[in-house]
């Protein structure tokens, strides 16, 4: 019964949302921050747990959705449309990390949450930093953003089979860095 309920309540948010961006077509502002305000926050979390930084990931996701709406001539079918969004969204903080590897040859850590947790969540964000991009990328959509293999394919531009090996690989090489650390911190 509530499985229906979902089901039928993520219909209702496409058709809706299909109308939203018919509006957006038309250049309704109205329309365009009733979007962003739905896919706002997920977006910008996507890019923080890319990033770690906070302030890059709001800038990150207010160009995303510019250039989403700059091209959303190209977009065919409305009900992708968030998938078109992450997409732009994981180009752009792939292009800022290439960038900033090339200015630093480092990334930042963010702090988050609190007392244990902050051990824990900065411990976690220092070993990610420590995987390749790609697999750092599969590993947050797939695990924080709980998307799906096809959502993270999607997304990412591979295909499903891509997904899997890196997603393999990342927990993989992401279970070795946290064994090491965790016997360093002992």
């Amino acid at each position: 019964m509530a499985d229906t309920r979902l089901l039928e309540s993520k219909a209702d948010m496409r058709c809706d949302e299909a109308a939203w961006l018919a509006r957006c077509r038309q250049g309704d502002e109205r329309a365009m921050d009733a979007i962003v305000a739905r896919h706002r926050r997920r977006i910008i979390r996507v890019a923080a747990n890319v990033l770690r930084d906070t302030n890059e990931a709001e800038d990150v996701a207010q160009d995303a959705f510019l250039k989403a709406f700059r091209e959303l001539h190209r977009l065919r079918e409305d009900n992708a449309f968030s998938g078109y969004l992450y997409r732009i969204c994981v180009r752009m903080c792939m292009d800022r990390l290439r960038s900033r590897r090339a200015d630093t040859g480092e990334f930042e850590c963010a702090e988050h949450g609190a007392a244990e947790k902050i051990e824990t969540r900065v411990l976690v964000e220092r070993l990610l930093d420590k995987l390749p991009p790609e697999l750092r990328m599969t590993l947050v959509l797939r695990e924080m953003e709980q998307l799906s293999y096809d959502e993270v394919a999607d997304v990412m531009g591979v295909p499903v089979g891509t997904v899997r090996s890196r997603l393999h690989t990342a927990r993989e090489r992401f279970r070795v860095i946290w064994c090491q650390a965790t016997k360093e911190a002992r």
